[in-house]
Parts: structure tokens; sequence; C-alpha cells
């Protein structure tokens, strides 16, 4: 295990219902414990994993869902296979029913294959669910996700979306980094990755410093906390993030949202839309565009625009969801030649 010398900040004062602004709004990382102790899940969760699997059965749709299985040897670890040209495990169609008969055949192995169901939405699959299980977030309408598996390890990632992870099954450990630390992680692919996110190559249980000797620079900004059944933990947009379900069993429920509208689309796009059309040109002509984006993105003012009318300045007045379906017409057409 990793020797992590900064604990995550913790309050335990408040309930579901009334999380405080500030914590909602919050740059670092909190974790709030006992936030959902009172789900009935997580009283399920408390007497055994028979009533678990019993619990959440009431609410399946029966729908198929993707889960990912891998062999016992990766050691629950969700990552790329030896050549880099795919994983380590594999994508599987099956219902909750079959997932929950895995989880519980494999109950007791030393060293079980792995079956990890990842963000999954609760009101499409779980039906119901939220009725009785859910917290009170204002007016921001987050996207409610199941995570369910046996013990896995996903690699530190980052998501745009500010996100709340409630821990309701099993023991699950969270290792942050800043997003500064970027550096420092030894990103993986942009566009090929095991869940959509871009990942830290670095092997948590076993980090090869010789390999990735810069990473001994971000364990030192790291900050972990362990979550048990009913504690919960506000992961601030864009902070990397490793995740470690411990326990044969181990049911997480998440809620992720934006700061801002979501048709002004993700970010991650962009940046692979400007690897495309900026990172290879000369280095002059990328010094401009550099300075452009400056201009236009990074440091904005209302100087800059002030001599076009107002009426006519299209993607330079603050975004719309008009303004947003016009430029993304017009990324298609360019996109068609």
């Amino acid at each position: 295990m990793l020797e992590i010398v900064n604990n995550i900040k913790e309050i335990d004062c408040c309930a579901w219902e009334s999380i405080p602004e500030e914590v909602l709004l919050s740059s670092q990382p909190v974790v709030l414990r006992g936030l959902v102790a009172d789900w009935p899940i997580v009283a399920a969760a408390n007497q055994s994993t028979e009533q678990t699997i019993a619990y959440l059965k009431k609410f399946d749709s029966g729908r198929p869902l993707t889960a990912m299985e891998g062999d016992a040897d990766i050691d629950g670890r969700i990552f790329y296979n030896d050549d880099f040209n795919g994983f380590n495990f594999d994508y599987r169609r099956m219902t909750l029913a079959q997932v929950f008969e895995k989880l519980v055949e494999y109950q007791g192995l030393d060293k079980p294959p792995m079956i990890y169901v990842g963000s999954t939405n609760i009101d499409n699959w779980l039906p119901g669910f939220r009725d009785e299980n859910d917290l009170v977030l204002g007016e921001r309408s987050p996207l409610a996700s199941l995570w369910i598996g046996n013990r896995s390890r996903v690699a530190p990632h980052y998501d745009f979306p500010t996100n709340i992870a409630c821990s309701v099954a099993g023991r699950r450990r969270f290792t942050l980094f800043p997003p500064e630390q970027l550096h420092n992680m030894y990103v993986g692919p942009i566009d090929r990755s095991p869940a959509g996110q871009p990942i830290s190559l670095v092997d948590l249980a076993e980090p090869d410093y010789q390999r990735f000797p810069k990473f001994e620079q971000a364990l030192q900004a790291s900050q972990a906390a362990d979550l048990e059944p009913g504690d919960a933990i506000l992961i601030p947009s864009m902070w990397w993030h490793h995740v470690e379900a411990m326990d044969s069993l181990n049911v997480l429920v998440n809620y992720w949202w934006r700061s801002t509208p979501s048709f002004m689309g993700p970010p991650l796009s962009v940046l692979q839309h400007a690897i495309l059309g900026l990172r290879d040109l000369p280095e002059d002509q990328r010094a401009v565009w550099k300075d452009l984006f400056d201009y236009y993105v990074f440091n904005p003012s209302e100087e800059n625009v002030a001599h076009i009318p107002e009426s006519v300045r299209g993607a330079l007045n603050p975004m719309t969801e008009q303004t947003a379906q016009q430029i993304r017409g017009l990324l298609l057409e360019q996109f068609k030649h």
C-alpha cells in the first residue's frame, strides 16, 4: 500500500437532504462521513451480501447492461493489455441478475476473477431505487449512476463534472491528486482508454519509479481516504482519482453535475480537435494560435470585442444554447470536408 501523507478533509455534520452549498462548490475534495448512512441500501449492506443483492433485485429492470470481466491474474486492475492495443478485460453484455450470480460464485476465493459494472444509469436500470436512496442537490440536475463489482482498481483519471460518490456496500479507498499534477501522472492515450477518460499508466499498487520517476512528486501532493458503507466523498472537477474497491461485493452510487450548461459540450473533444488542427503546425504558427486562444478563450475581455456590434458578435457573445447549436452545426459542416 502507498504511504499517503495527506488525508482528505472530512466533515461529519451534514445530512443527505441538506448538504451545505459551500461543500457542493468546494474546489478541494471533502469526505462526508455518514452522509448516506440511513439509506435502506446501506442498511441492507450492513446485514449481508445476500441482503444487499436482494434489495437491489427489487428494482432490477432486467435490461442487459455492459460489464467488464477480467481473469484473476489481473488482480482487479482495470487497464490495458501488454501491447496497449486492447485491454486486460473483456466487455460482456449481461443482466444484473447474471452479475449477481457471478459475484456470489466468486465470494470466498482468494484471487477471484474480476467482474465490474461501471457508470450505469440508475433511473434506467434500477427504476424506483432513488425514491428510497437519493441526495438532494438543489437546482442541480445530476446524472446518478451505479457501480457494482468485486475487488477492483481503477487507474487515476479525471472527470470534467463534479462528483459526489457514495459508498453503499463494501469499502473503497480513494487516492486523489490535484489537477496541476498532470505533468507527473504519466497519462496514457487520450483517444483510447478503458473507461473513456485518459488514465495514468502508473500502477499505484506497485509504482515503477524507474519508469515513472516524477510520480514521486505527485505522491507528495496526493490525498487519500478510506470510505465505509454510508460515507461519501466530493471530488471536484478535474481532480485525478484512483479508486480501489476492497471487498467481495462493492456498490457505489455517484452523482455527476456540471457547473456550466451541457450544451457547451465536453472540453476533452475540444482538446482532441486542437491536437488535430494545431499541435503539428510549425512552431511560429503555434505561437500565434496560442495567442489567439488566450485572446478569445482563456483571457477574453469586453475590450476585445467592443468594436463589434453586439448583434453580430456570434460566438464572441456569452454562450447560449442557440449559439452552441450554431457553432456545432458549423463544425459538422467543416468536418464533412
